[in-house]
């Protein structure tokens, strides 16, 4: 009696027809335009930082010299290569192009980051966790159907579904 009462509240959710579902195949479609939404909004982000290197170089350089505490690295060339990444990288991620790669070295960016600048603050910290989340999906998920990458996927390697079958049935034989 208490299992018909559970798969009848549930029903609406699970069965093809049943307006949860319809629900879930209509959020489910929306996917692609999320995907896009994070992998801009996060770009965005990395990509004024950027900018504002650029336009003051000599800034730059101070606080590469004497703020941040990069490790391992020259502060020269630390300084570039987080301007190069911050550049470079939010187009790629935008675009979908490279889309994981670019998704990890701004990740590992933004962890350096929050390493080498002691005094960013508690305000500072939740907004470099939030786009460590906002990236770390972005690796794991991949930039989604609405990127350069899976229109590359589609167009110059597409994959051949009947040929995966078989080869499975061969090697499970």
């Amino acid at each position: 009696m208490h299992t018909h009462m559970i798969a009848k509240l549930l029903a609406p959710f699970y069965q093809p027809q049943g307006w949860g579902s319809r629900c879930g195949l209509l959020l489910g479609s929306l996917t692609p335009w999320s995907s896009l939404l994070l992998r801009c909004w996060v770009a965005y982000a990395f990509w004024i930082s950027g900018l504002l290197k650029i336009q003051s170089w000599d800034s730059t350089l101070y606080l590469f010299e004497n703020e941040y505490a990069v490790p391992l690295l020259p502060a020269d060339l630390a300084a570039v290569l987080a301007t190069a990444i911050e550049l470079i990288g939010p187009v790629l991620l935008a675009l979908g192009l490279c889309g994981r790669v670019a998704a990890v070295l701004l990740f590992l960016l933004n962890i350096v980051a929050v390493i080498s600048y002691p005094d960013l603050g508690g305000a500072g910290i939740e907004q470099h966790k939030e786009w460590g989340v906002m990236l770390l999906v972005c690796c794991l998920q991949g930039p989604g159907k609405l990127s350069l990458d899976a229109w590359i996927s589609r167009y110059f390697f597409p994959v051949n579904v009947g040929a995966i079958r078989s080869a499975l049935k061969r090697e499970n034989a």
